[in-house]
């Protein structure tokens, strides 16, 4: 062989191999250095993350899930992935209103969980979907006017030791420019406990967004104790901006009497009334059925009156929250639909803000609030067919698959048989199928967040009514006739 054909051979060869180690190459999309920059048209995260938040931004929605596939596979952790998407999401989509497009920001955490109790050989699944969404959302938000988060003005920061007081007083009016600067300075100085002692108060203010902006105040922290408090900034940038949607109303709140700030304004005054010693009582099963009476008939300032009645007496927190979370199982059973889901998904995110504020009067305002809106989720129906304490166990049930093949048939009878299962049973086999059910059948961010909130709650309550509880989820799972998404084939072959 001449030197000349030596060479050519010796490219040929090279190529070729180049070409089998690097083939999955062909399947990304060209993307220059300046579209790895966000520039100074949007707010910009660090260099460690930002490039994997440009590709989840550009990657096509058919080609996304499997880009991922292949970078899991050459080693990009859950962690990276996780915090890539929470900003992605909190960068590219508005969160206003705070919901419908929005849910691809509020469900990342709720996939967490979901992949946090699946075994290991389920973990990527819900992450996968919530990209899925994000994109979706994306696409969405690009033909709504393509919202994107804007660098901060730094000029406006006030100091660390009047930040606090900033943001309360932004709050308090509905000053957006405000209340954007006074976050940053307090992201930037104070402990994270401080400032969600503020947004949780806040986030339980108004009705306006049917308990999501509470929801996403509680997932927003979550999602940063997992990911890391450097990231916090946008994060919690974005859920000011949230909290502060007045959803259409042209007066200012602050300047007004609207409906949906009412329930806040008179709990500030009845916080007044809790006596000193109010987190020593003792459970009280009577009382949780008390209070449910209450809120099937009653108005938010009935309920709020019952919550201090009760609690004066001596009745337990806990057993208040079981009543909380016990008439929102009602309600799903009752009226099945994205009102009485909230109701759910509002009270286990208040319980946890609850559990991680420290101050007494917002923990105090918290459960006030939780108790308002309960009838306000319920409406103008003033009378429930299935009363949960009276909903009756049936046997019969060997297996978790029997209930969920009822679920397409009978909602109501899966519930009473459910409910048998789980006075012989453990709840974890039934947990552990009706998760996968929606790893395989969900379509909407609601069957994420549904789901993990009652697996949650379900084991803070006392077991009555905690197995009552799960029996009425039923009404909102997955059932095993219900049609398979084919995202989940994606998410199979891609990895």
């Amino acid at each position: 062989m001449n030197r000349r054909s030596f060479l050519h051979s010796a490219a040929t060869s090279g190529a070729l191999l180049a070409g089998l180690e690097f083939s999955f190459l062909r399947f990304l999309p060209r993307v220059s250095a300046a579209e790895m920059k966000m520039g100074a048209s949007g707010v910009s995260f660090s260099a460690d993350i930002e490039p994997l938040v440009r590709f989840l931004e550009v990657t096509p929605r058919d080609r996304v899930i499997e880009e991922i596939g292949l970078k899991v596979k050459k080693g990009l952790s859950y962690r990276e992935l996780l915090t890539a998407l929470l900003l992605a999401g909190v960068r590219n989509i508005q969160p206003r209103p705070v919901g419908f497009k929005f849910h691809a920001v509020l469900v990342i955490h709720a996939a967490h969980l979901a992949s946090l109790a699946s075994p290991e050989t389920d973990r990527w699944l819900p992450i996968f979907w919530a990209i899925d969404q994000f994109t979706s959302s994306q696409a969405a938000d690009e033909k709504e006017g393509d919202w994107t988060m804007q660098p901060i003005d730094e000029s406006a920061i006030p100091p660390s030791h009047k930040a606090r007081k900033a943001l309360v007083d932004a709050l308090e009016k509905w000053d957006e420019r405000a209340a954007d600067a006074a976050i940053v300075g307090m992201v930037r100085k104070l402990p994270a406990h401080e400032i969600y002692e503020v947004l949780a108060k806040y986030g339980s203010r108004d009705y306006r967004e049917i308990g999501h902006k509470e929801i996403y105040v509680a997932n927003s922290f979550r999602a940063l104790e997992i990911i890391g408090w450097q990231h916090a900034e946008p994060v919690l940038r974005s859920v000011v901006y949230a909290m502060l949607d007045r959803v259409g109303d042209k007066v200012n709140p602050s300047e007004a009497d609207l409906p949906a700030d009412r329930p806040f304004r008179r709990n500030l005054e009845l916080v007044k009334e809790i006596q000193p010693g109010w987190l020593d009582g003792k459970p009280d099963s009577a009382a949780t059925e008390e209070f449910i009476r209450t809120a099937r008939t009653g108005s938010a300032i009935d309920t709020s009156k019952k919550l201090v009645e009760l609690l004066n007496k001596g009745v337990a927190p806990q057993s208040l929250f079981d009543g909380y979370m016990a008439f929102a199982a009602e309600l799903l059973m009752n009226a099945p639909g994205i009102i009485s889901i909230h109701a759910t998904t509002f009270t286990n995110a208040t319980h946890y803000s609850w559990q991680h504020c420290r101050d007494e009067e917002v923990r105090k305002i918290l459960m006030l609030q939780n108790a308002a809106f309960l009838p306000l989720f319920r409406g103008n129906r003033m009378t429930s067919k299935i009363e949960i304490e009276h909903l009756t166990p049936e046997e019969g049930a060997e297996t978790p698959g029997e209930i969920l093949e009822l679920i397409n048939k009978d909602k109501s009878e899966a519930a009473r048989k459910l409910l048998g299962f789980l006075q012989h049973q453990a709840p974890q086999p039934f947990l552990h199928a009706a998760r996968r059910l929606i790893f395989s059948k969900g379509n909407d961010a609601h069957d994420y967040k549904f789901s993990s909130a009652m697996m949650e709650d379900y084991v803070f309550m006392e077991k009555p009514w905690a197995n009552r509880y799960m029996a009425a989820s039923v009404f909102n799972l997955k059932g095993a006739g219900d049609k398979e998404n084919q995202l989940a084939n994606r998410i199979r072959n891609a990895l």
